[in-house]
């Protein structure tokens, strides 16, 4: 197979719901994970919309954007309440697509996430143990904002009451 068949498959396969990581395309292609880091690469310069996330990549270019709505919400809160705030999110219908913090120096720092499930947040809370890697909002005293696509603008404005309720939320007036 070809670098170009190769890259076509990647992105059939990059398409499905479930993220995959380079090391398995790696073993599924026969090739090094730099090679699929390239290949990535490659994609992504012919306009496709591909996320790293901590679970793996995933091709969002053909995402069916018809059916759900993004938001974004500015929260605040202290390391030991990251999971109530991704559990809230996501026990009521949420995709936290990303953690966003204004940084003095670089600007916008980013990190992709894509959150859908409790799994998803018990694999990234044991990734920032076994890693020890502090969260973004570390860097702004536990400001950050989240990108969190819904399936209904009234699952949107549940989140962010329930999160309202529980002090997340960064206060407007300050």
């Amino acid at each position: 197979m070809d670098a170009e068949q190769r890259r076509k498959q990647i992105l059939n396969l990059l398409s499905a719901e479930t993220p995959v990581t380079g090391s398995q395309l790696g073993e599924k292609f026969d090739v090094s994970r730099q090679v699929i880091v390239q290949d990535i690469a490659l994609l992504r310069a012919q306009g496709y919309q591909i996320m790293a996330t901590p679970q793996g990549y995933i091709n969002q270019s053909e995402k069916d954007s018809q059916n759900s709505h993004i938001i974004t919400i500015a929260s605040k809160h202290e390391r030991e309440d990251i999971k109530e705030e991704l559990e809230t999110i996501v026990d009521l219908g949420g995709t936290i697509l990303d953690v966003m913090v204004e940084h003095p120096i670089y600007g916008e720092l980013k990190g992709q996430l894509m959150v859908k499930s409790r799994r998803d947040v018990q694999m990234f809370l044991d990734k920032l143990e076994n890693t020890q890697a502090n969260p973004l909002a570390t860097l702004t005293q536990g400001v950050h904002l989240h990108t969190i696509e819904v399936p209904s603008q009234e699952a949107a404005q549940e989140i962010k009451t329930v999160l309202k309720e529980r002090n997340f939320l960064v206060k407007e007036d300050g």
